[in-house]
This record gives C-alpha cells, structure tokens and sequence, in this order.
C-alpha cells in the first residue's frame, strides 16, 4: 500500500474514533449538610454515593467523567466548592471511590458551583453534559438560572440537567429554570429506586444528542401527569428515541420521517397508553398534548360486615379482556381506569364454600368521577377435632363437600398439635358431609357426619375413636 492511501486510513481511522468518543459528563456533588437527612432507612449521603456509583459504573467505558463537589470541607464557607476529578479523567473507580470520601458539612451554592463548572468549558474550550444534584435550594447569594442563561448567551456550548433529591414541591421552580436554561431536564428524584432512575436516562440526555425537534405535554382530568414516550419509526418499526415527561414537557430527537409514538402515563395508574403517528419534515418542530381521561372505582370486601382480603379482577364489560387487578387487604382500595363499562370479579380468600366469588356487571367509569364498589360476603367457622377416648390427639384428613352441590370444597389434616386439633375451617354459611379419615398410629379408622354451618357463628364437632 503506497503512503497517501496508508496516511487516508490512518487519518479515516482516528476521525472514526474522535467521532466515537462521547463529550465529557461533569457531575456536580451535593455534599451539604442536608445530605445527612434519611430517606429510605438510610442517609441523602449514602444514597447519592451508591447510586451515583452504580450509574458512573454502567458507563461507557470511553466516557470521560469530571467531578466537582460543594459544601465538603467548610461549614459556612460559600466558596466551599472544589474540582475533584478533571474532565479528562477516564477512570470510573477515581470517581466512585472520590465520591465515597466526600464529608457533607456545608451550604448549598449552587449558582458559584455551576459557574466554576461553566467557566471551566470555556477555559478548555471543550463540551459536555453537567449533572447538578442537589438536596436543596441556593444557600448562598447566586441567581443559577441567571449564571447558566447568560453562559448560554455567550456561546458556551453544554447541556445541563438537574436532579432534586428529596426536595418539596415549592423548591423546585429555580431550579427547573435553570435547567430549561441550560438546554437539559429538571428531574425529580424522591427515593433510592428513582434517584437511579433520573441519573441514568441524564446521562443518556448528553449534549451530544442532537435538540429535540418533538415534544409532548401528558395530563390526566386537566393535570399534568408523569409518561414515557417512545419513538419507532414506522418503516422500519425500530426504535427511535424516548423520554419521560415526569409532569412536564417531553423532548425527543427524530429525523426526517413517518413515526409511531406511544405515550404511557404511569404513577401507578391502570390507565391505558395511546399511540399516535406524526410526520417529522427537515427542519421541522413539532408539539402534542395527549389527554388520559379517567376515572376510579373504590373497591371494599367485606365478610360478616367487617373488611376483609379479596382479589380484585376488572374486564371490558362483556368481554375477558383484562383492564385492571388487585388485592383489598381488607381494606378500601381505589382503581384509575379509562372512561368504560366494566365488569368486576371479587374473590374472596381464606373462605371456602361455593359463594367465594361475586361477578359486579356493567360498572360505569366516568370522567374524574369515583364509582363505590361494596360486597359482603359471609362466612362461619366450623371446628373439627379427632382423638381417643382418653383424650389423646389423632391425627386426620378431615374433607368437607358441600351437600346441594356435591362439591368438596375444603381439606385439611388435624395432626396431633394442639394448635391443629381440632382443625379450624373457614365456610360460606351452608349444609356439609364431612368424611374423617385417622392417619398415623390410628389408621384405619373413618367416619362420616354432616355440620350446617351459619354466618358469624362458631361450630365445633369432636370425633373419637
């Protein structure tokens, strides 16, 4: 291979692997003494650290990671604010193992933090992806919001999200400000499972990514509700991107072309999903608000009038399509459906007998309206105990079939404890043959009666041999 051809690849390779390599992320430490708090059984400081190094674990391993940190080495001290790992650092375990030693103690400055981090890229005239978590509000005497727009403005090319750890509701607009600012998402983390959550789909959102071109606004009745939208092409049926809307807008980054987007509200909700088709033309920005009506049903079991634990099964009215299901503990509980007519099945547990289930037909679910849902059902006791004639405890299978229906409804053994013998039977009200069967040391032995058992009432029977 003569030398232009050779120096054409050479130089094909390196620009390949330039292209490869992934911006810098720079993470922003919280290590105030709020960090200290408990969510969880555990401390804000904890948490952080171990999430923060399972999400810097699971990355690339050509990613390159930079850490600053604030409020861990000065109490008062507003300055408190220090660059731990250079951007240029490529190793996960400096960061991990930095992130473990840091000692929360001090205020909160969020707005000189992001300027050091800022005035850095400028200084290095590099790009990347800034992650700010924060526990709290600005301690200090910064305008965050004011710091990252004015750095936009001046061409400074980064992206930057912020997650809040633990924070109330009215401490949030500043810093949802800053981060629109800064071209990122403002993510809302209240406990381990979401911190990890919010941390891993930021570092997916880098400054790499091109600006989304497709956004989507979810309510449910009129409020803005949490969804996950997912982008596939419609000609190849691949995915394409996704995001999360946690109660605000979403973006995601599609090319020219036809594509499905399916948007699915969750917190907990049995709300169905929808899928819309757009067209995405070159240069092209698009908007959606999509609208999850709903309703509830609440749901109670009760037995002998008091609450009691019950599977709970919705279908499309009609149909065995299923909608919804749960377990009432005992207890009211409140099912979010679409606007429909459903059926409901309530099966009621630790009863036998042949009226354990009940079918509630043609259920109307209405728009931000609540639909109430009561069954009683009804049970007695029956107590079966097997011995000698001098009183010592024989062990048994003790069967019980429903006299009308012939069905055997209930089984067990008394054993030789006390605590089993006699047997306790838990039974719709109703007449039953039951056969007894002696095991063990007595074997041989069986015997047939019938017991009508009676709502809210007790009955025992003793059989000896």
């Amino acid at each position: 291979m003569n030398k232009p051809i050779l120096l054409f690849f050479l130089c094909l390779t390196l620009n390949l692997k330039a292209q490869e390599q992934p911006s810098p992320l720079l993470f922003i430490y919280d290590a105030s003494g709020s960090m200290w708090g408990q969510l969880d059984g555990k401390t804000k400081k904890e948490i952080a650290s171990e999430v923060l190094s399972t999400t810097v674990g699971n990355l690339p391993d050509n990613q390159n990671i930079g850490l600053i940190a604030y409020g861990h080495r000065q109490k008062g001290d507003c300055d408190d604010i220090e660059y731990l790992v250079d951007l240029s650092n490529s190793s996960k375990a400096t960061v991990t193992s930095t992130v473990r030693e840091i000692n929360p103690i001090g205020k909160t400055p969020l707005a000189r933090s992001a300027t050091m981090a800022i005035n850095s890229l400028k200084e290095s005239q590099a790009r990347a992806t800034i992650i700010l978590i924060t526990d709290g509000i600005e301690s200090c005497d910064g305008d965050l919001c004011k710091v990252v727009a004015e750095a936009k403005a001046n061409g400074i090319e980064f992206k930057l999200h912020i997650v809040g750890f633990g924070l109330k509701e009215g401490e949030k607009e500043q810093l949802k400000c800053a981060a629109a600012a800064g071209d990122g998402n403002y993510y809302d983390a209240g406990n381990t499972a979401g911190l990890g959550e919010v941390l891993t789909e930021a570092t997916r959102e880098t400054v790499d990514k091109p600006a989304g071109n497709f956004s989507v606004f979810a309510v449910k009745n009129g409020a803005p509700v949490d969804a996950w939208v997912k982008a596939k092409n419609t000609a190849t049926q691949k995915d394409v991107d996704g995001a999360r809307t946690y109660r605000d807008t979403a973006f995601v980054y599609l090319p020219p072309g036809n594509y499905e987007i399916a948007i699915q509200p969750l917190e907990n909700t049995d709300v169905a999903g929808t899928t819309i088709t757009v067209e995405i033309k070159e240069g092209e920005n698009l908007h959606r608000d999509i609208s999850f009506d709903s309703g509830k049903i609440t749901v109670s079991t009760l037995n002998n009038g008091e609450g009691w634990d019950a599977t709970v099964r919705v279908v499309h009215a009609g149909t065995t399509s299923p909608a919804a299901a749960s377990r009432t503990y005992g207890k009211s509980i409140d099912l979010e459906l679409n606007p429909g007519v459903y059926d409901l099945n309530l099966l009621i547990l630790q009863v036998k007998g042949i009226a354990i289930e009940q079918t509630i037909k043609d259920v109307e679910v209405k728009p931000n309206e609540t639909t109430a849902i009561s069954h009683n059902f009804e049970s007695g006791t029956a107590l079966v105990g097997v011995q000698t004639a001098g009183g010592e405890l024989i062990d048994a299978t003790v069967n019980f079939k429903e006299v009308t229906s012939g069905k055997n409804v209930d089984g067990g053994r008394t054993y030789t404890s006390a605590n089993s013998n006699p047997r306790k039977f838990i039974l719709n009200p109703g007449t039953y043959n039951v056969k007894i069967v002696t095991l063990g040391a007595h074997k041989g032995h069986s015997e047939t009666f019938t017991v009508t058992v009676k709502a809210a009432e007790t009955i025992e029977k003793v059989i000896t041999f």
